[in-house]
Order: C-alpha cells, then structure tokens, then sequence
C-alpha cells in the first residue's frame, strides 16, 4: 500500500502504524505521530489501521535551549 511519511512516498506491507514504524526501522521510544494530521497515541498504534494514501507525521523530541 503506498502511504506518505514525512511528505516521503513509501510503499509497505503492513496495515498498522505500529507495524509500519517497525518496517520503516523508526524504533526511537520518544516520538509523537499523527495519521492524517491527527495525533495518535503511543497506545493506540497497535490498534490505527492505514489506507492506501494515509499521511503519518513523525516527530521527535528536539535538544537545545
């Protein structure tokens, strides 16, 4: 299924956000995501199913001050 990551293209076989975040080898523990410009929380991945065309944000947390 093609979705976009990060305004990137991506063609997956998996069919959560969960898996698609092992498949894409995104494990860093501290990232926020959004599907569809909706935030989806650490404990709902397992269970957000993707469509063809779905748009996932990842966002991690930024050092500095």
């Amino acid at each position: 299924m093609k979705i976009t990551v990060n305004a990137q293209d991506y063609e997956v076989a998996s069919t959560t956000l969960a898996a698609v975040l092992l498949e894409l080898k995104i494990t860093k523990p501290a990232i926020a995501t959004a599907l569809n410009s909706v935030f989806v929380p650490r404990e709902e991945r397992r269970a957000t199913t993707l469509s063809e065309g779905d748009r996932i944000e990842i966002l991690a947390p930024m050092q500095g001050g």
